[in-house]
């Protein structure tokens, strides 16, 4: 019987990844602690390790991995940027990850956000609930007709770009690969400074990496239109946080919706309401009335929990008989 290590695992993880197990009859070991040089120590005769997106996967974990023995690096998440993989290749140790698990549920929750920010309706719920049925300062906006552009045009683009056609509006995109698919739906693909300077609202489903480090910077800012609400529901890394708290404090950014956070590692999935937040950024965010913060829920929904127990553990048996994984795309070393 195979060991299975998961890191950073919540409730959820468990019911999904011990529900699905039985037709594959994995030994699990969950970890709630998030995976770094310090928690190795607690992997014990285990081949494989199960990770999420906040775990650490340096060089130097990857380096004690090896000497544990591990062969099987799993992320449970279709992001990757947190793994050093050059270490994985040089210490001899698969990658795999969960490409797509349902993309609908990530495009769904930037138009939640969407709706929210410009409908103000989390402001309406606590008001209500106050016997408070004034109006003032609810006001909102038509999205239809507005342009909303989009950076990134993988499978959680597409699906964004689906939805914000159906609302009527005028969609534009970036990626460094055009789809075809997107332009027969109408979806207009323009230069990145395009998507900056044209749109209303700009959403952001790319991956982090070298090239989309920090997209949305002071320059970036200076070229989109006045009062433009921007979008992340990808990866905190892909927004300069003191640029945004500076475009808010301006007036330049009217509306902002992250699901994401550059720091989130030491926030997120964690019930932190009895301590005092040494993150002077986050709550600098959250204090602005016109910014929604949602702690990495995206994904959150059966559908997608279920994709990525099912496809985790299919990944993990294949490299186990095979060696290889039929998806390329889910192979990362």
């Amino acid at each position: 019987m195979n060991k299975i290590a998961f890191f950073s695992t919540q409730p959820y993880d468990k019911t999904f990844f011990n529900k699905y197990n039985a037709d594959f009859g994995f030994q699990l070991d969950f970890f709630e602690t998030q995976l770094n040089a310090q928690t190795v120590a607690l992997i014990e005769e285990c081949e494989i390790v199960c990770v999420f997106v906040n775990d650490i996967v340096n060089e130097t974990v990857i380096k004690q991995l090896a000497e544990k023995k591990v062969k099987i690096i799993a992320l449970r998440c279709a992001g990757f940027n947190n793994v050093d993989l050059e270490a994985a290749k040089k210490y001899n140790i698969k990658v795999c990850r969960v490409p797509a698990y349902s993309p609908q549920a990530v495009a769904e929750h930037a138009m939640a956000m969407i709706l929210t920010l410009n409908r103000k309706t989390h402001k309406a719920y606590n008001r209500v609930r106050e016997q408070n049925f004034s109006l003032n300062g609810l006001l909102g906006f038509d999205l239809f007709g507005k342009t909303i552009g989009i950076i990134g045009t993988g499978n959680i683009g597409k699906a964004f770009s689906k939805i914000a056609l159906g609302f009527g509006c005028k969609v534009l995109a970036y990626d460094i690969v055009e789809s075809d698919e997107m332009k027969k739906d109408g979806v207009s693909f323009v230069g990145l400074e395009e998507i900056f300077k044209s749109s209303d609202i700009i959403s952001l489903h790319c991956p982090l990496n070298d090239q989309t480090k920090h997209v949305i910077n002071k320059t970036s800012i200076s070229f989109m239109k006045e009062s433009v609400m921007i979008i992340n529901t990808s990866r905190g890394g892909l927004i300069e946080t003191a640029s945004v708290i500076e475009g808010l404090k301006e007036g330049k950014i009217g509306y902002l919706g992250i699901d994401v956070y550059e720091q989130e590692e030491k926030l997120f999935f964690r019930d932190l309401s009895a301590d005092i937040i040494q993150d002077d950024a986050i709550q600098r965010l959250m204090s602005f009335p016109n910014v929604l913060v949602t702690a990495h829920q995206a994904f959150f929904t059966n559908e997608a929990l279920t994709q990525i127990a099912l496809v985790t553990f299919n990944n993990i048996k294949s490299l186990l008989t095979q060696n290889d994984i039929e998806n390329k795309t889910a192979l990362l070393v």
